[in-house]
């Protein structure tokens, strides 16, 4: 599992605010995995914005 299936469900997903959890469990992976991935998406120049609601990261495609 690496960052580019957690970009391409974000992207074929565009509109939406997604949890890591929920992302892990759309995808079928572990958690950790997600996590990280998103993580580094996050770190990185993508279109990946995140926004922080009480201690949990939602993540989402620009437009």
């Amino acid at each position: 599992m690496g960052q580019q299936e957690v970009y391409s469900f974000l992207i074929t997903n565009k509109g939406r605010w997604y949890s890591s959890k929920e992302v892990a469990t759309k995808l079928k992976v572990s958690l950790g995995s997600v996590t990280n991935n998103l993580k580094k998406l996050r770190k990185t120049e993508t279109k990946v914005k995140f926004r922080v609601i009480g201690n949990k990261y939602y993540y989402s495609i620009k437009n």
